[in-house]
């Protein structure tokens, strides 16, 4: 170093940064192209940090998907709210019907629908998706164990997993051009006919 020169401090890493940075690539690239065809050294290129990072933050590929899965139903819940009551459920799904796309589908519901191919992910994804559709039958009253009410609201899941899928890919019109608030009607009459505490 010459004289009059300083000398530049190390960039300290801001892990929470790089965290975030590791899980949005990963979604975005398990949401492409599922969970067998995606490297952990792609994710770690995508998101332009070392692939040991990975390790460190999520202990392995399959760490990454859960936290990634995780992220999508925390997503589902700030959009829908834990607390969510039931009159507002449908505001909540034509908000996730018409969230942030890949390919068209809402990367959210794309990740927790994609089978991933690997049975410890598809474990993970499936339990996921069952504790979902558990609040929102106890967001309509029902008693723990309630089958019925149980399938009922994991009929409203798959409804609304379904009107995301055909809009997109299958371009059918009214459905493809709507609105938020053009789904919200007719995803309330499907709410209360459903889950309207009996």
């Amino acid at each position: 170093m010459t004289t009059g020169e300083t000398e530049t401090p190390p960039r300290r890493r801001d892990a929470a940064k790089t965290r975030q940075l590791l899980l949005d690539s990963a979604i975005q690239r398990f949401t492409r192209d599922g969970y067998a065809a995606t490297t952990v050294r792609d994710i770690a290129d995508d998101a332009g940090v070392n692939v040991a990072l990975i390790s460190r933050y999520f202990k392995s590929k399959e760490g990454l998907f859960e936290a990634c899965l995780t992220s999508s139903v925390d997503e589902m819940r700030r959009t829908a709210g834990d607390d969510t009551p039931l009159n507002r459920t449908p505001e909540a799904i034509a908000r996730q019907i018409a969230g942030p796309c890949s390919r068209g589908v809402p990367y959210h519901l794309v990740l927790l629908l994609r089978s991933s191919g690997d049975e410890a992910a598809d474990r993970i994804r499936l339990g996921l998706l069952h504790s979902y559709s558990e609040r929102l039958a106890a967001a309509a009253g029902a008693a723990p164990g309630d089958q019925d009410m149980l399938l009922r609201a994991q009929v409203v899941l798959a409804a609304a997993a379904g009107i995301a899928l055909l809009r997109t890919k299958a371009g059918m019109e009214p459905l493809a051009s709507a609105t938020e608030a053009d789904f919200v009607p007719p995803l309330r009459d499907l709410v209360e006919a459903l889950l309207k505490p009996r």
